[in-house]
């Protein structure tokens, strides 16, 4: 089990670092969904009119000056809300009976997203491609330390309310769960927990902290941590838990008990 997970945490590390490269290089080419925002730099094509085209920055009051149409507020909405805005603009200012308006993102400026807890370089960083997602940012933070858990909590707003949203990280990988490789926007905050850990001591082979599965066992637990030794016994197991009140119980289990993150589990010595 932990010999599968250390492989597939380099495999995601180096995942990782791929999309770090592939985004420093190139704009992606969907940015359908990114929100524009103050500094952003827009390039707008119209079908047939090339003197409506026009590459412009967004104000800092989230606004264009648009041929014929005035100020425009783009800042706070989509690529494709914006396109329709100018278009429904042209339509209904009678300028062009049936306008197809594209826009591109040219640069983006301004907008900043933070990543915090088990990751190797915390801090904040720039949004500075349009569709910029959850991995890119992670790997820009230099990737999740080996201390940090597989799943992650991202909180910012979406549509003018509180957004959180917790994202399995190896299901983004493994089980092809690309929607969960959000994208980020202005204000966002991914933090990385520590995983969750477990500590065994006493008469097994390797003894010391463990990452805590899911569901694990105290089975699962004595055989990632190699076993028991010679002088081990099963009739000498005990958990020692810390309670709700800060009180740590010490309990008798089963081994098809399961064990919850801080449990430390002692081994005792076989007296026959």
């Amino acid at each position: 089990m932990t010999t599968t997970l250390f492989l597939f945490r380099r495999w995601m590390a180096a995942v990782l670092l791929l999309v770090m490269a592939g985004s420093a290089a190139a704009q992606p080419a969907n940015t359908r969904e990114y929100v524009l925002g103050p500094g952003d730099v827009i390039r707008i094509t119209v079908f047939q009119s090339p003197d409506l085209s026009l590459e412009t920055r967004v104000s800092e009051s989230g606004t264009i000056t648009y041929p014929l149409l005035g100020q425009v507020q783009v800042g706070g909405i989509t690529v494709v809300q914006a396109e329709k805005r100018i278009a429904d603009g042209l339509r209904s200012g009678n300028y062009v009976k049936q306008p197809q308006v594209s826009i591109m993102v040219v640069q983006v400026r301004g907008n900043q997203a933070s990543v915090l807890g088990q990751v190797n370089r915390p801090g904040k960083y720039p949004l500075e491609l349009a569709n910029t997602r959850l991995t890119d940012l992670i790997a820009m933070a230099g990737g999740v330390a080996p201390a940090g858990a597989d799943v992650v909590v991202v909180t910012g707003t979406r549509n003018g309310k509180p957004f959180r949203k917790e994202v399995n990280l190896p299901s983004i990988f493994m089980e092809g769960r690309t929607d969960d490789d959000m994208v980020m926007e202005n204000g966002d905050v991914v933090y990385v927990d520590r995983m969750p850990t477990i500590y065994i001591y006493g008469e097994v082979q390797r003894p010391g902290a463990i990452r805590l599965e899911r569901d694990m066992t105290v089975m699962q637990a004595l055989a990632t941590g190699g076993g028991l030794t010679q002088r081990g016994t099963e009739r000498g197991l005990r958990v020692h838990r810390r309670g709700p009140d800060g009180k740590v119980q010490v309990i008798q289990p089963s081994m098809e008990d399961k064990l919850r993150d801080g449990d430390v589990v002692y081994v005792r010595e076989s007296l026959f």
